[in-house]
C-alpha cells in the first residue's frame, strides 16, 4: 500500500520523494508552515510511509501557495509544490472531505477565476468564495476599503491568451 501511494505521487509530480531524507529545509523555509497541520517534511514522510488517507484529509495540502521556496532549499531538489498539487487533485478526484472545507472553498474559486478569465478576478472570486463558505459578512468592512480604492474592479478583463489558458487545464487535466 505505501509503495503505491509513493509511486502513484511520483507519477503525478514528477518529483523523487523517495529522496527525502527529512533534513527538514523544506519546513525551515516554509513562509505557511504554520498554518499547516503537517509540515512539509512531515507530508514527504507520509507519503513514503503510505500514510493517504490522514495526509488526503489534512489541511496542509491546500495551505501550500506554491512559493517554491522548500524546493529551493532541498538538497535533493525535490519540489514540494508539484506534490501538493497531486495531492489535491487526488482529493478533488476521490470525493475526499477535507479537514478545512473553507480552504477548499478559496481553492476551487481561485482555480474558477482563471479558468473562466485567465487570470483572477476579485469579485467574482470573493463571491464564488463567499457562496462556497456561507460566511458573507466576516471581511466586509475590508471588502468596501479594497472596493472604495479600486482595488477590486467590478468588470473582469480577460486574459488575451485564453486559448493558451484553456490549453494549460486541459494538459493538466483540470
Amino acid at each position: 500500500m505505501a509503495d503505491n501511494f509513493l509511486q502513484q505521487v511520483m507519477e503525478e509530480s514528477g518529483q523523487p520523494v523517495n529522496l527525502c531524507y527529512q533534513c527538514r529545509k523544506c519546513s525551515a523555509g516554509c513562509p505557511m508552515v504554520d498554518e499547516f497541520d503537517f509540515p512539509p517534511n512531515m507530508v514527504m514522510r507520509m507519503i513514503q510511509l503510505g500514510q493517504r488517507d490522514e495526509l488526503l484529509k489534512s489541511r496542509a495540502i491546500w495551505m501550500c501557495v506554491s512559493c517554491e521556496t522548500c524546493g529551493s532549499r532541498c538538497p535533493n531538489e525535490i519540489r514540494i509544490a508539484p506534490i501538493m498539487d497531486s495531492l489535491r487533485a487526488q482529493c478533488i478526484n476521490e470525493g475526499v472531505t477535507p479537514a478545512d472545507p473553507v480552504t477548499v472553498a478559496l481553492h476551487s474559486s481561485f482555480i474558477n477565476s482563471i479558468k473562466t478569465f485567465g487570470r483572477i478576478h476579485e469579485a467574482t472570486m470573493l463571491m464564488a468564495y463567499k457562496w462556497k463558505s456561507k460566511n458573507f459578512t466576516s471581511d466586509i468592512d475590508v471588502g468596501l476599503k479594497l472596493f472604495l480604492k479600486g482595488k477590486i474592479p467590478l468588470m473582469p478583463k480577460k486574459s488575451k491568451n485564453m486559448a493558451k489558458i484553456k490549453e494549460i487545464f486541459k494538459e493538466a487535466g483540470k
